[in-house]
């Protein structure tokens, strides 16, 4: 390992750890921008909405852009535009400008992660890439940590504005971080690759898109995360708080520990995909049906479910999280590295265009269920809403066990031996 890979990563580490934070900042405050800009659920559900779909949107032209230009200027580029977008929404004091600053918060995130594995893979041993994407998925889930209990405290005690700029002004101090430490390769500091043509792009992604591994990955980044990220991202303090009868303080806890979990889990994940490549898939629907499980159990609860019962969902939840890692996995070992950016944006899309489908369908079934009351979302209403991940499962696991019987044919027949 180059002695310098050390230090490009930490620093590329911190910029996701921020995205994560502006991505997870609104989970705690939704009640707060209820009552600031005056919304229903459906349109505070379009903060989270819009902000994912541009991240979901942007994933592919991210990728093509990153394999062009190369991570340090695409990395640069996205946390300047978080940096703008935040602060934006700090000063907003009206629902259309809040929206636009959340649009661009999205812009901005779309360009982080996928940087950051582009950088992982430039710097690290191939024997080692697996543990540390892993330890970059997990690790840069510590901002939705800072976006919980600190939020949580800093809301109540300095008000929106000033903790949402405060939030914004740590980018320019990473900005300055990432310009004096990353480089794209140990051996240059900007790598170029060749100029987009629409020609191009479309051969690079029918290529990409052409592999059943990159659709296995897909399906298993769309599968895995989308309960967590609905819970950290916007629904589940609301529906600790509503529906479950727990305080702030302990409903903030709770997300903390999913987050804890999510952290916990990925170096076992990674060693097990590195011991076991074959079974990732495995690893994949089993966890995804104990989600499923669990979630059926606290839903059929008659009444607030039991903390221990909460806690175990949190638990679940978070394990899936690192588990939607493997489909990057997926990607780089079905893709040369020249279309490793461009496999990496398709794969990522897949979790996020399922939480927006999520989020989108249980804001709208609490204004459904709940019409005209604003805030007051009942524990029915948020039974019905909750419903709304089935058939998101369902579809997914068809199609991950779908692709994962294509892609494993097509890698027995590569060792078959020729006639």
């Amino acid at each position: 390992m180059h002695r310098g890979a050390l230090a490009v990563w930490l620093v590329a580490l911190g910029v996701y750890v921020l995205a994560v934070f502006h991505r997870s900042s609104l989970a705690v405050a939704g009640l707060q921008a209820t009552e600031r800009f005056g919304t229903t659920a459906a349109q505070l559900a379009t903060f989270t909405m819009l902000q994912l779909l541009v991240y979901a949107a942007m994933q592919v032209p991210v990728g093509l852009l990153l394999d062009r230009f190369g991570a340090l200027r695409v990395l640069t580029t996205g946390l300047a535009t978080m940096t703008l977008a935040q602060t934006g929404f700090a000063l907003a004091t009206v629902y259309p400008v809040a929206v636009l600053a959340r649009v661009g918060v999205g812009l901005g995130d779309a360009m982080v992660f996928i940087c950051v594995l582009r950088l992982v893979n430039a710097w690290f041993p191939a024997r080692r890439i697996p543990l540390v994407t892993q330890l970059t998925g997990v690790l840069g889930q510590s901002g939705a940590i800072l976006a919980a209990v600190p939020m949580t405290w800093s809301l109540a005690r300095l008000g929106w504005t000033p903790t949402y700029l405060a939030a914004a002004g740590l980018g320019v101090g990473l900005g300055v971080l990432l310009l004096l430490v990353v480089r794209d390769t140990p051996e240059q500091r900007r790598v170029s690759g060749p100029p987009l043509t629409l020609r191009g792009m479309r051969e690079t992604l029918a290529t990409v898109w052409s592999q059943p591994g990159t659709r296995l990955g897909f399906w298993t980044h769309f599968t895995t995360p989308f309960s967590a990220n609905m819970l950290g991202l916007l629904w589940g303090y609301p529906f600790l708080v509503r529906s479950e009868g727990l305080s702030p303080t302990t409903a903030g806890l709770l997300l903390s520990v999913m987050v804890v979990v999510v952290m916990a889990c990925g170096p076992l994940l990674a060693w097990l995909t590195t011991w076991r490549p074959w079974h990732r898939s495995s690893v994949v629907l089993a966890v995804t049906s104990v989600v499923v499980l669990v979630w059926t159990l606290v839903l059929a609860w008659p009444g607030p479910a039991p903390l221990p019962v909460l806690l175990l969902l949190v638990v679940v939840c978070g394990m899936a999280g690192p588990v939607s890692v493997i489909g990057f996995d997926f990607g780089r070992t079905s893709n040369p590295a020249e279309r490793v950016g461009s496999a990496t944006g398709v794969i990522n899309q897949g979790g996020f265009i399922a939480t927006l489908v999520l989020v989108v369908a249980i804001g709208a079934i609490l204004d459904w269920r709940t019409p005209g009351s604003g805030s007051d979302y009942s524990p029915e209403a948020f039974t019905w809403a909750m419903s709304a991940q089935y058939p998101l499962w369902a579809l997914g696991l068809v199609q991950v066990y779908r692709y994962r019987r294509r892609a494993r044919a097509l890698v027995l027949a590569a060792q078959a031996p020729a006639p």
